[in-house]
């Protein structure tokens, strides 16, 4: 029996080495259309690889995979973030669970992950025939299985030999991308970072927590990246303009009129309000913040209650005007790809095309920064392997 894989990257070589570990006497080729095999592995989680996520704050996996969270629910019944941690350990990779649930090697270096995958599918006798780029089957040739883990398309015209086989294609789009904001006073605090925000799109039901971190070219970081996912399509028809609003505490007008600058105003009333600041906010920001409202040069013990309601709405519903999208360091993860209706859900296989298979971020199916979704090209990768193997025979894979 014969397996093609087209387009390798993490999905590829983690289905060729499990499909193999599962019927060693498959012959599995993976057709990689670079020069080198998983360099987008080498440089996830800046260099470090986030290689899945310990779930352990996660209730609804919709918050973690915007397309594709109830395809994600069944398929990890078969192969979850616990099997995939397992499963690197026992060949020979050590991993580590951060306090925010992000999971890397030990190692701390992405080279741990790609040595482990390159290694086993070789020393399976898993052929690799490099350069080579699919645009039909009849570049694939003769095989029993043909399995398509191409990744992330950045234009559908990478989809297209896919659709002209009668699969529905859904427009892939950017989904993790941070945001330009053509603020001169804000791109000054650049390098600062507030642990705990809440951003959102105005008129919209986007919101996102998390790190906000400030730079040059406007804002990233966790929250951003997560906003950005669950906004792709919303951002990408407009042309990435659009309102952000910052929640700077986190809490609700009321609480930070009525608790948080009552209180300092108490205990503080004889400071300069530039001097002290709410918690979590860094100094500099909050200065930036007091300019903002014209309360810069006031002490605590003078805030008026006109001017704490106008600090208390800047604080909780501060606007600032997408100008663009900037580029993330790991971009390369699109929402888009072949719809969820083209594939049976529980082998994805083709429903137009018997014996052809999806795998990874091909599929309409993306996660938020976080290791969700490499676990997604593990959870898809594992589910198309042991189908293979059921449709040989073999339904103990």
């Amino acid at each position: 029996m014969r397996t093609a894989v087209v387009g390798g990257g993490a999905a590829g070589f983690f289905l060729a080495v499990n499909l193999k570990e599962m019927m060693p006497q498959m012959h599995v080729c993976i057709y990689e259309r670079s020069r080198k095999v998983l360099s987008k592995v080498a440089i996830s989680g800046g260099g470090r690889c986030n290689c899945t996520n310990a779930f352990a704050d996660v209730g609804d996996l919709s918050a973690v995979y915007p397309r594709g969270h109830r395809l994600m629910k069944r398929l990890m019944h078969g192969f979850d973030h616990r099997a995939a941690y397992a499963w690197f350990e026992r060949h020979g990779v050590p991993l580590t669970t951060q306090d925010d649930g992000c999971v890397f090697p030990q190692s701390q270096d992405a080279q741990s992950v790609v040595g482990c995958l390159t290694e086993h599918a070789r020393r399976m006798g898993v052929e690799v025939r490099m350069s080579v780029d699919v645009k039909s089957m009849d570049d694939v040739g003769d095989y029993d299985f043909v399995v398509v883990t191409t990744g992330g398309c950045r234009r559908a015209e990478g989809l297209q030999w896919l659709e002209a086989m009668g699969h529905e294609i859904e427009t892939p789009v950017p989904s993790l991308f941070t945001f330009n904001i053509a603020d001169e006073e804000l791109r000054r605090l650049m390098g600062a970072v507030v642990q705990t925000a809440t951003v959102g799109l105005a008129s919209t039901k986007w919101r996102a927590d998390g790190a906000l971190l400030l730079t040059h070219w406007g804002m990233s970081g966790p929250a951003i990246l997560r906003l950005s996912s669950y906004a792709a399509r919303y951002l990408a028809e407009r042309d990435y303009k659009a309102r952000l609003m910052v929640n700077w505490l986190s809490a609700d007008e009321e609480t930070v009129r009525n608790v948080v600058l009552r209180k300092m105003a108490t205990e503080q009333g004889r400071r300069a309000m530039a001097n002290v600041r709410p918690e979590g906010l860094p100094l500099h920001v909050w200065q930036y913040l007091l300019r903002k409202c014209g309360l810069d040069a006031l002490r605590w013990g003078e805030l008026g209650s006109k001017q704490a309601n106008r600090l208390a709405s800047v604080l909780t519903a501060d606007g600032y005007d997408i100008s663009g999208r900037a580029a993330h360091k790991d971009e390369f993860v699109t929402c888009g790809g072949v719809s969820l209706a083209s594939v049976h859900a529980a082998t994805l296989e083709s429903r137009v095309r018997p014996n052809l298979f999806f795998a990874g971020e091909v599929l309409d199916v993306d996660g938020v920064t976080g290791g969700f979704n490499f676990q997604a090209a593990w959870t898809t990768a594992y589910t198309v392997a042991k189908a293979i193997c059921g449709k040989c025979g073999l339904t103990e894979a």
